[in-house]
């Protein structure tokens, strides 16, 4: 092989991997193929380290204590096989492909080969720390982008890219555990971490939104911008996101079928009954009154843009002139972020006072916390949001000085000695 030695009249080889400095060894014994890392880059202390290794197998195979241990990737192919037939259609193809590229890309070519025993703790604390020294990743484009897998340079991982990483290594393993492969999960908490604080999600106040609005609305108008069509999208996205709490993966999804204008009888109002779809399935939104104008609006747009592009492929006498777009139309097509991106840093609203950045997931936070300073329920908020009341008032209803009921907070006894004298 290359790279390789051979050892003990062949029956070890001592070898190395590509972007490693560190030698490996194997042999084959019992039936079965044995592999362990040397942890040095010295070849001499390899051969070393390599002829007491194999010298304990053949002691434990001579006292019938080597057994054939399934290693992580055994465990990473149970789980794959597993979960993609058992989540069928309870969780999104792009969710489970994430976790195929984490096995693949990550969590196999560092624990692939380690029997499943040997991910302890430690092991597992020695990944985190390997993966958070790589270099950062330089702002702007990726510097991987077009280059081979085997060129591309490895950098350090955002939080939440590793968090994932992780959970992604608890399923692998809680997939071994289920077939007896291991008796107990490793501690896998993060040591050194203190107790984080309870933050807001990023979001407009009534002013910021009032900002945002008004900037978009005057690059609509103006007859000097040539792409005042995309940003008369974006005005129309922006209030229709603010006025249903969709996200912005539902938004991505929806199509002219999931929405219908109604009127509805509880609140005498005009609103949208929408049908979103995404990370938590399939659910039911109901918007306010301010999302049906933006509605009309882009299917009025919609409808324009396909006979405009009927009109210029000759193809008049078969185009309906009164036709509404096709029920499998999206909404939003193209994506928002570019133009949003720039209309936030131009107005200032990039970020909030935290140093929090604000995306299209902002105007869905701004939807919740204007819903609850309105009064609304927040049973029927977290229903209507598609998730959960612990959610908003760990995020939302935290930081709102209208849930706070001053007449329950401030209240005073008929004889309260302290506030006479306070008087």
């Amino acid at each position: 092989m290359p790279n390789g030695h051979s050892i003990l009249g062949g029956k070890v080889q001592v070898y190395r991997r590509e972007n490693s400095s560190q030698w490996q060894c194997s042999a084959y014994l019992a039936g079965k193929n044995h592999r362990a890392s040397t942890r040095t880059d010295s070849l001499a202390q390899a051969k070393a380290f390599a002829e007491d290794w194999y010298l304990g197998l053949r002691g434990k195979a001579a006292a019938g204590t080597l057994t054939a241990e399934k290693t992580f990737r055994d465990a990473a192919a149970a789980f794959v096989e597993e979960y993609e037939v058992i989540t069928d259609g309870e969780r999104s193809p792009a969710y489970v492909r994430g976790h195929k590229d984490r096995l693949r890309l990550h969590l196999n070519p560092h624990f692939g080969d380690m029997p499943l025993s040997k991910i302890t703790a430690s092991a597992i604390q020695a990944y985190r720390v390997q993966r958070m020294k790589l270099p950062p990743r330089q702002p702007g484009r990726r510097p991987d982008m077009c280059k081979s897998v085997k060129d591309r340079v490895a950098t350090r991982p955002a939080r939440a890219t590793l968090h994932h990483e992780l959970v992604t290594l608890r399923q692998t393993l809680k997939t071994a555990q289920r077939h007896g492969w291991i008796q107990h999960l490793p501690d896998m908490t993060a040591p050194y971490r203190s107790a984080g604080k309870v933050s807001h999600r990023g979001w407009f106040s009534p002013d910021e939104y009032a900002t945002l609005c008004d900037a978009v609305a005057a690059k609509a108008q103006d007859r000097k911008n040539h792409k005042r069509a995309a940003w008369a999208q974006l005005h129309d996205y922006v209030l229709f996101m603010a006025n249903t709490g969709l996200r912005p993966d539902e938004a991505a999804l929806l199509e002219f079928r999931d929405v219908q204008v109604v009127d509805d009888q509880a609140s005498g109002e005009r609103i949208l009954v929408i049908s979103a779809r995404g990370k938590r399935g399939t659910g039911y939104c109901k918007s306010t009154r301010d999302a049906v104008a933006p509605f009309e609006r882009v299917l009025t747009r919609t409808a324009e843009k396909a006979k405009a592009q009927a009109a210029r492929s000759r193809r008049r006498d078969k185009v309906d002139v009164g036709a509404a777009p096709k029920p499998t139309d999206r909404l939003f097509p193209a994506r928002q972020t570019k133009v949003l991106t720039t209309v936030l840093t131009e107005t200032g609203l990039k970020a909030d006072r935290e140093g929090r950045p604000r995306t299209a997931y902002s105007l869905r936070h701004t939807y919740i916390c204007t819903r609850l300073m309105e009064g609304a329920d927040i049973y029927q908020v977290a229903k209507n949001c598609r998730t959960s009341v612990e959610m908003i008032e760990k995020f939302y209803a935290a930081h709102l000085k209208t849930t706070i009921d001053a007449s329950a907070l401030n209240v005073r006894k008929a004889d309260s000695g302290t506030a006479q004298r306070a008087a």
